[in-house]
């Protein structure tokens, strides 16, 4: 049970900063669009990518950097682009969430972005397939299995919490003010860390 309890809290002490992934599960979230799509899709990725990390990837990443390299400019560009769009909502027409107001994106579109952030995002690979999978190396046998799994249940507990939590924020965000700063904030976000990947 104590390598069950150190995989939870090492992976949701990884999962926990706030970063691309986290703020676009937030959002959607606080506008209640597609939160058990957006949640199962991130915690599902998660699991799989902890689960490699296991069953050893993490070598081979580090063995073959270029999956790297690629991962981080079409990372960064996904993060601008995306940037770029939060920055001219919080600075375009005023929006809240009032049930008139936005339409919600296609359930396909969502999950593409969803899966964009997540597999498109190199520090995944570097905390949940090489981090956690270095960590696992200590673990035999069951021990070893329970430490993916203590992991694999952190992933999923915190996105669902912070997907469906995120809507006792709604009240705030039907003032469209709220919602701008919303925006900027994630905009900063985006292109803070799509920064961090090109000059890291």
């Amino acid at each position: 049970m104590e390598s069950l309890a150190s995989g939870f809290l090492l992976s949701i002490s990884l999962i926990m900063a706030i970063g691309a992934q986290n703020a676009f599960v937030l959002k959607q979230g606080i506008k209640k669009h597609h939160v058990f799509w957006v949640s199962l899709v991130c915690a599902v990725s998660d699991a799989l990518l902890i689960a490699a990390g296991i069953a050893g990837f993490g070598a081979a990443v580090e063995a073959f950097p270029t999956l790297e390299t690629v991962a981080r400019y079409g990372g960064a560009a996904f993060l601008i682009i995306y940037g770029i769009k939060s920055l001219m909502s919080a600075f375009g027409p005023d929006h809240s969430l009032e049930p008139e107001g936005e339409e919600p994106d296609s359930l396909v579109k969502i999950i593409a972005m969803t899966l964009a952030f997540t597999w498109l995002n190199p520090h995944v690979y570097l905390d949940t397939v090489v981090l956690l999978g270095a960590v696992a190396t200590q673990y035999e046998g069951t021990a070893r299995t329970l430490f993916g799994i203590g992991a694999m249940s952190a992933s999923g507990v915190f996105f669902f919490s912070l997907g469906y939590g995120a809507r006792f924020l709604a009240p705030l965000f039907h003032k469209p003010v709220a919602w701008k700063i919303l925006d900027a904030l994630v905009a900063m976000i985006m292109f803070t860390i799509a920064a961090s990947l090109l000059l890291g």
